[in-house]
């Protein structure tokens, strides 16, 4: 009589268990395809944004500005932020004795040769997604990061 007791408990969270999984699993396959629906959403947005931006500017001061022109001047002042944040970054690790000149000068160049393709789900070179830049810097490879000096043996 006592093992029966214990039989039902398992047996009800097994079942919960392995529905979770499963639930987990589905929901998973579904974002997948979802993402796609999602970028397009954000980019709609995005240019909703930027058009009533400039119906409202119109309204204020009288003059009239092409959204495009808005959204080039935004992925302009974007890239060149980003470009000062790397520049200071890069000067931070040199002024901490963690690279030298050279190297920096060395990953800047790397950086700002790569193409300018935009793949999915991380933007392209000064498309990060939207005005905001996605998540922050993030430096991945390059010449002189310390993934690349790791695995040369350095």
């Amino acid at each position: 009589m006592r093992k029966r007791k214990w039989f039902v408990p398992v047996v009800v969270l097994s079942v919960l268990l392995i529905g979770g999984i499963a639930g987990g699993l589905i929901a998973a396959a579904d974002d997948s395809s979802s993402n796609i629906e999602d970028q397009s959403q954000a980019t709609d947005r995005y240019q909703a944004l930027l058009d009533r931006a400039c119906a409202i500017y119109e309204e204020k001061t009288g003059v009239a500005i092409d959204s495009e022109q808005l959204k080039n001047a935004l992925e302009q002042a974007q890239s060149e932020m980003q470009d000062e944040a790397l520049k200071g970054w890069l000067q931070d690790l040199v002024d901490e004795g963690k690279i030298t000149q050279e190297e920096a000068a060395q990953y800047l160049e790397w950086w700002q040769s790569r193409p300018d393709i935009a793949l999915p789900g991380l933007g392209g070179h000064g498309h990060g997604g939207g005005m905001m830049w996605d998540g922050g810097f993030q430096p991945w490879g390059g010449p002189c990061s310390p993934d690349a000096s790791d695995e040369a043996g350095g």
